[in-house]
């Protein structure tokens, strides 16, 4: 059975109701649920990558549920040892079929459907391996930097330092840290801009920073072989043919090829297409021109559900 625990120090400050929602194995999921929780627009489910959090989604989610003309309902799900989800005590457990597991607990524990989806990087892939699964649940779906066919040398790169970050003293020595790592996807990324990505992945504890995840979550990854590419998920994206769908792809990834781009296209003729210069792996969803494009496919979805 699957509790909902709603934590009673809601935080309006930030904007969100905090809930943790019992997964069927028992562990614990954070869950940030924005806005209004009866909404006559669809609600928006967003997904972070492998080893990212709820709060990469912050600003997009505030901003869908605040807004005056069609205010949304925004659940935002830390998968298991992300954010302040548990840790998982058995690390075999951070693979995307228990995501997805995770992902059907919350949509069921919360009566979230049919709803729009957000997907970065391993959250994409989720949402991509729910559409055959719960096709009726899904009313659009927003993938960012993430297609059917993964490229190895981005997850390469991932593997090289997930898990194995340097352990900062402080936000800033983190900030120059993600950036000596980071500057080749995001050459243009400001100082302030790389300071709040360290946030983003450092939390202080009296014992000083750590990650915002189970460094474990790397064991996904030590399995990984250059000469043997992940198996491509044409048949879960065809699931969504007939799903609107929006590619986010930061110019600079080298996750999302453009190749596979072109490949999707040919099996789905309407992709809504963005294309994020001067970012890689994976673009940030962050900044009113990036907000009010998935804000306005988000709107055409809606009027795809009502007629």
């Amino acid at each position: 059975m699957t509790d909902v625990i709603a934590d009673q120090r809601a935080e309006a400050e930030d904007g969100f109701a905090a809930v943790h929602v019992t997964a069927p194995d028992g562990l614990r999921l954070f869950v940030r649920d924005y806005g209004p929780r009866q909404a006559s627009e669809l609600p928006v489910v967003c997904l972070p990558g492998l080893a990212r959090n709820g709060a990469d989604y912050h600003e997009l989610a505030r901003a869908l549920a605040t807004d005056p003309a069609a205010p949304r309902r925004v659940v935002v799900i830390d998968g298991r040892g992300r954010g302040r989800s548990d840790y998982d005590r058995n690390p075999d457990n951070y693979e995307a079929s228990v995501d997805l597991s995770d992902l059907v607990a919350v949509l069921s524990a919360l009566e979230i459907a049919p709803a729009l989806f957000v997907g970065t990087s391993r959250g994409g892939v989720v949402v991509m391996r729910l559409a055959p699964m719960r096709p009726a649940a899904i009313a659009g779906v927003v993938l960012n930097d993430v297609g059917p066919v993964i490229e190895a040398q981005g997850l390469m790169r991932i593997k090289n330092y997930l898990g194995r970050l340097p352990t900062p003293r402080s936000f800033e020595e983190g900030a120059d840290i993600l950036r000596r790592l980071g500057a080749g996807q995001f050459p243009k990324l400001t100082p302030t801009e790389w300071l709040h990505q360290a946030r983003l992945t450092w939390k202080m504890t009296t014992a000083g920073l750590v990650p915002q995840y189970d460094p474990r979550l790397a064991r996904t990854l030590e399995k990984l072989d250059l000469e043997r590419p992940l198996e491509p998920l044409w048949e879960p994206f065809e699931a969504l043919a007939k799903t609107p769908l929006m590619v986010i792809r930061g110019a600079n990834s080298d996750i999302l090829s453009a190749r596979t781009i072109d490949a999707m296209r040919a099996r789905h003729l309407d992709i809504d297409l963005i294309e994020v210069p001067d970012q890689g792996h994976a673009p940030h969803l962050v900044g009113p021109d990036m907000i009010r494009r998935i804000a306005g496919f988000f709107a055409t979805c809606d009027s795809t559900v009502r007629h």
